[in-house]
C-alpha cells in the first residue's frame, strides 16, 4: 500500500485529500462515526480515517467486524492513513511506498491542544445529555503534546531506518508554502498522478496555528535543549537536508532521557481514563 503517515494533527488527512485528487483509491471515511457532527472544525475537508489507522497487522486485517481481508498484491496501490506508531506496528508487505508529513512542535502542540478541547467539549456536552457529572469524562485524552510529537516522529524515523522500506518525508510547512511543487515532487516519487488537481486541494487557509504566531517558551515535559533538538530536526526534515550521523546519535541520546517521562506520563493518562471509565459505570 501507500501509506500516509506522521503524527496527529501533521497534515496526514490533507495528504489523503490530495492523493485522493490525484487518482489513487484511498480507504477511509472523510468523517468516520459522528466527527462531522464533532469536530468537522479541526479539519472541514474531511480525515479519511479507517480501522488501519492503527497498523495494519494481525488486528485489524481481516477486519474484526466484517471479515474482510485486504491481500498485498490487491491493495498495492490504495493510499491509506496509517499513524506513526501504527506504522510501526504494520506488516511489511503492506508496505509499498511512505509519506510522511512532519509538522512543528509547537504548532503541533496548539493544534492538538485545539482538538482535544473540541474533543472534551462535545464529551461533556454528551455526558450532560445523558445526566451524568463532568467525572466521566477524562481531563486529557494524551500525553503532553510536546512528548506526543517526539515519541511518535523518533518511531517513525527509528522504524524506516530499521525497515528500510521507501520513504518521502516532508514539511507540512514546506506543502502549504509550495503546494506546486512538493505535490509533483511527490507524484513523481509515487509514480504519477493529476498534478493539478492533486495540487487544487491545498489550501493555506485552512490552516489554524501558525509558529510565528505561538508564543515561545517550554512546553509540558521537556527542556529547552530538548525543544531546541526537536526544533533542528523539523528543520533538517522542512529544508530536505539528511539526518546525518551525529544528529542520530543525539536524537537517541534523546530518547533515552524521555522514555522514562514519556512512560510516566502514558501511565498518568491510563490512569484518568481509568478512573473515568469507573465514574461512568458507577452512574449509570
Amino acid at each position: 500500500m501507500i501509506i500516509v503517515t506522521g503524527t496527529k494533527r501533521s497534515g496526514t488527512s490533507m495528504w489523503m485529500q490530495v492523493l485522493k485528487a490525484a487518482g489513487y483509491p484511498v480507504l477511509g471515511e472523510a468523517f468516520p462515526r459522528d466527527w462531522g457532527d464533532t469536530i468537522r472544525a479541526a479539519n472541514s475537508e474531511g480525515f479519511y480515517e479507517s480501522p488501519l489507522r492503527h497498523g495494519i497487522n494481525y488486528t485489524s486485517n481481516p477486519h474484526p467486524t466484517t471479515g474482510a481481508f485486504l491481500h498485498p498484491s490487491d491493495t498495492e496501490n490504495m493510499v491509506v492513513k496509517v499513524f506513526a506508531l501504527g506504522l510501526a506496528k504494520s506488516d511489511l508487505a503492506y508496505v509499498k511506498r511512505v509519506v510522511a508529513t512532519m509538522r512543528g512542535v509547537r504548532e503541533y502542540a496548539a493544534s492538538l491542544t485545539r482538538l482535544q478541547q473540541m474533543e472534551r467539549s462535545n464529551k461533556l456536552a454528551k455526558a450532560e445529555r445523558a445526566g451524568k457529572p463532568p467525572e466521566v469524562v477524562p481531563d486529557y485524552a494524551t500525553m503532553p503534546p510536546a512528548l506526543e510529537w517526539w515519541n511518535d516522529n523518533y518511531a517513525l524515523l527509528r522504524d524506516a531506518l530499521i525497515r528500510r522500506y521507501p520513504l518521502h518525508m516532508v514539511s507540512y510547512e514546506a506543502m502549504l508554502a509550495q503546494p506546486d511543487a512538493v505535490v509533483a515532487e511527490t507524484l513523481a516519487w509515487l509514480g504519477g498522478g493529476d498534478v493539478q488537481a492533486a495540487t487544487a486541494v491545498v489550501r493555506a487557509e485552512l490552516r489554524t496555528q501558525e509558529a510565528p504566531r505561538l508564543e515561545p517558551g517550554p512546553l509540558a515535559g521537556m527542556s529547552e535543549s530538548q525543544l531546541a533538538l526537536c526544533d533542528e530536526l523539523y528543520l533538517r526534515v522542512h529544508q530536505r537536508e539528511p539526518l546525518d550521523g551525529g544528529l542520530i546519535d543525539r536524537l537517541n541520546a534523546m530518547q533515552d532521557e524521555l522514555e522514562p517521562v514519556i512512560e510516566r506520563a502514558a501511565l498518568a493518562v491510563d490512569q484518568r481514563r481509568r478512573a473515568a471509565r469507573k465514574a461512568a459505570l458507577a452512574h449509570k
